[in-house]
């Protein structure tokens, strides 16, 4: 999975990606906030192109977090039927993994920051934030 994206040259930000799920409101709306400020970033689709673990790991950083329950659906399915309501983080981890549907969505990354997308609004801070080139 790759976390690069095409940069913005109207407004001079960090090259822009979305951890996306199409069929989310919340993640079609953070796209469409993107696309209405002229942004057009990378647009990894999570459930066919899952992140690895290095990638989780990654994003945890940039969302300033160790702690992957920052990123866990909990009303997902996978999450009762594999009892990860007590899990440790390593085991987190191998969830989002092998069950990209764990995944919150959308999670939005401008450089080394990040940012889920809940409400989808919550993009608009990180953009703000984001240095100028």
């Amino acid at each position: 999975m790759t976390d690069a994206g095409p940069r913005d040259s109207s407004t001079n930000q960090d090259a822009v990606t979305i951890w996306h799920n199409p069929r989310c409101s919340k993640s079609r709306g953070a796209l469409a906030l993107l696309a209405e400020r002229g942004i057009d970033p990378a647009v990894v689709r999570y459930l066919e192109d899952a992140p690895d673990r290095a990638a989780l790991e990654q994003v945890l950083a940039q969302l300033g977090t160790e702690d992957p329950r920052a990123i866990v659906r909990t009303g997902e399915k996978p999450y009762t039927e594999l009892g990860l309501a007590d899990a440790d983080r390593d085991t987190l981890l191998d969830a989002l993994a092998t069950h990209p549907i764990l995944l919150e969505r959308p999670i939005v990354i401008v450089g080394d920051r990040a940012v889920v997308g809940r409400p989808p609004e919550k993009v608009l801070d990180l953009l703000r934030a984001a240095p100028e080139r």
